[in-house]
């Protein structure tokens, strides 16, 4: 397989040149489950495991290969599998928080041009869930795009659409129904050859069928969704790298439940700039928007200016994102404990005898 139908451009040439001189391949991780990874290289599609020397090094999940990930390996030997020596650096990724309270990143998708947010026109449809994908694909350096599924149970898509616009400034907004629409040629756009594209949402907004539709066959299982609730349930288990007839590269991901946001700082900025535009008139440089005086941004929301329900999802994320923060620095304040305690021990061990 030519490595540039991978989307192997200049840039990861570049990044991977430090490793060409040690016999090592370039490739793409294509499957990640349970610390084995297929990984797709120009002559064959090979079965990795991590280096020890990277698990080693290895800070936390975000440092380990994730799909869409361009690797060295090293090739397999007799009785061998293949070796993932080295992550070379991301141009983007799509990262969240690990769910429950540990403060450690996971990285859902890397090296995407776009994030198609799939959500479904049914009980599924949540503008604040729309907003936190949409940080989380801005703060990772990938474009967004919308795509509202379910197009023919929704009895206004007109309004829907505008609703998601209206807190998706400058993102594309596709309604679709892949019940009713046999070719989905509104996303063509976004399929170019070397492209890759990754699928994120909830389970049953239809991500697995698109991605039949897409590839123009059943490769993924699907199932409905519960009638009681309109709650999906899993179909796809793992993340996946799948390359589309036309040449583009899309990656397919499980539901999730939950998107707690990873950072934030540059996404949060993007997603709500209408609310931001008014900050600079507070009275105070760091209000909260809350309960300080003299706040342009209540003062918009009185006005009509600014919908009540923006400003609350803003101080939310922001809540959100201060008690993250708050966890990391504590994190790394352990962290920085235990080295010290490591080195004092290792100081007192090897100290000469008099």
């Amino acid at each position: 397989m030519d490595l540039r139908s991978l989307g192997w451009d200049e840039i990861v040439a570049g990044r991977f040149a430090p490793y060409a001189d040690k016999r090592l391949l370039p490739a793409r991780v294509t499957l990640e489950h349970q610390h084995i990874y297929r990984v797709q290289a120009e002559a064959d599609e090979l079965l990795a495991v991590v280096a020890g020397h990277l698990r080693h090094r290895a800070t936390g999940p975000q440092d380990y290969p994730a799909v869409g990930d361009w690797v060295a390996v090293r090739p397999p030997t007799p009785g061998h599998r293949a070796v993932i020596q080295a992550v070379l650096p991301r141009k983007s990724k799509f990262s969240r928080k690990v769910a429950g309270d540990e403060a450690v990143e996971q990285v859902v998708a890397a090296n995407v041009d776009t994030v198609f947010i799939v959500m479904g026109l049914d009980r599924d449809y949540s503008l604040r869930r729309v907003e936190r994908y949409l940080i989380t694909a801005w703060d990772g350096g990938a474009a967004p795009a919308v795509v509202l599924n379910k197009a023919d149970v929704c009895e206004d898509v007109g309004a829907a659409v505008s609703e998601v616009q209206s807190v998706a400034p400058g993102v594309s907004v596709h309604a679709i129904s892949t019940r009713c629409d046999p070719d989905l040629a509104c996303l063509d756009p976004y399929l170019e050859p070397g492209r890759t594209v990754a699928l994120l949402g909830s389970s049953g907004v239809g991500k697995s069928t698109i991605v039949n539709r897409l590839v123009g066959e059943e490769v993924q299982r699907t199932r409905e969704v519960r009638e009681s609730d309109q709650r999906g349930r899993h179909t796809t288990s793992h993340r996946q790298l799948i390359r589309l007839p036309g040449g583009a590269l899309l990656i397919d991901t499980p539901g999730m439940r939950e998107l707690q946001l990873w950072d934030g700082a540059a996404g949060v900025g993007a997603a709500f700039g209408d609310v931001e535009a008014f900050a600079p008139k507070c009275r105070f440089g760091d209000c909260r928007h809350d309960t300080e005086p003299g706040c342009a941004v209540k003062a918009a929301v009185d006005d009509g200016d600014l919908d009540a329900n923006r400003l609350e999802s803003y101080r939310q994320l922001q809540r959100e994102r201060k008690w993250l923060l708050a966890r990391i620095d504590e994190r790394t304040a352990q962290d920085r404990k235990r080295y010290e305690k490591m080195i004092g021990k290792i100081a007192r061990d090897f100290k000469p005898r008099e």
